[in-house]
């Protein structure tokens, strides 16, 4: 191969390096179990993954056999690629943008409420019964706050007070701090001081069955645990992206370069 060909193999090899962590964070993010219920456009990141670790590997085959005619197709999907992937982290962000969490006083963990997040997020567990149905199932399924239920570190309310509670375990696992209700265990509370102070209140049971599944705190949490997700995610693709973006330019050029190589060799022995 020419000088242009070599480097422009080795571009399209940290080409195809740069798309493993996005397709590693789309098959995390379609693997996740446990709490995390709500999957929301998980697919679509490991199907974009592996979209552009196929496109790559073309890319670099076609750059490390000289093969004009599949690095130019590789050139045009990688680019059609790259803005679905820009697309997609302006959704992430759109995402994990807004938090509904607020610190309580005396609290290290915080409540949860629908109204700090966008309307857009809302409407997720919200707008369709079904939904969210399947997805109140499924955390109730997960055993969550079974498990808080069980630890045996809580010998005092302060030890429960003072621990930091995953956004589905506080929303839906207790009753809201404004309640006013008094500890017993992390799932049994009683006596409510304020119940008037929000509807979740009344929505409150002891049931295991129960607990604040049916509450707005427990829709809140559920969208606290999604956006934990995809800022976990978004630090993964952000970084990935931008430096696929910074070699996939450099690619280009070297790419023109050895088109016009090849060009000036034919030229120099009368090819053309």
């Amino acid at each position: 191969m020419a000088v242009s060909n070599n480097i422009t193999a080795c571009l399209n090899f940290l080409v195809l390096l740069c798309t493993i962590p996005i397709a590693v964070t789309g098959i995390w993010l379609a693997s996740r179990q446990g709490e995390d219920c709500a999957r929301l456009a998980r697919w679509p990141v490991a199907i974009l993954g592996a979209l552009l670790l196929l496109v790559s590997l073309a890319g670099f085959a076609g750059a490390y056999w000289n093969r004009k005619g599949l690095l130019a197709c590789y050139l045009f999907a990688m680019a059609a690629l790259i803005t679905l992937l820009l697309a997609l982290l302006v959704f992430a962000f759109a995402v994990a943008h807004g938090s509904g969490g607020y610190p309580v006083l005396g609290r290290a963990y915080e409540d949860y409420r629908l109204e700090g997040y966008s309307a857009w997020l809302r409407g997720y567990v919200t707008d369709d019964p079904r939904r969210w149905e399947g997805i109140r199932s499924c955390v109730v399924a997960s055993d969550t706050c079974r498990k808080l239920a069980m630890d045996q570190s809580f010998i005092v309310p302060e030890q429960f007070y003072m621990s930091h509670l995953s956004p589905i375990q506080s929303g839906c696992c207790k009753p809201p701090t404004v309640c006013g209700y008094a500890y017993v265990s992390p799932t049994v509370w009683t006596s409510p001081a304020n119940p008037a102070a929000d509807p979740d209140c009344a929505a409150w049971s002891n049931d295991p069955a129960q607990l604040c599944y049916g509450c707005a705190s427990c829709k809140a949490g559920v969208l606290g645990g999604l956006r934990e997700q995809w800022r976990k995610a978004n630090v993964a693709l952000l970084v990935a992206t931008v430096a696929l973006i910074f070699v996939y330019v450099i690619g280009c050029s070297a790419f023109r370069n050895a088109q016009t190589e090849d060009l000036f060799r034919r030229y120099k022995w009368g090819n053309i």
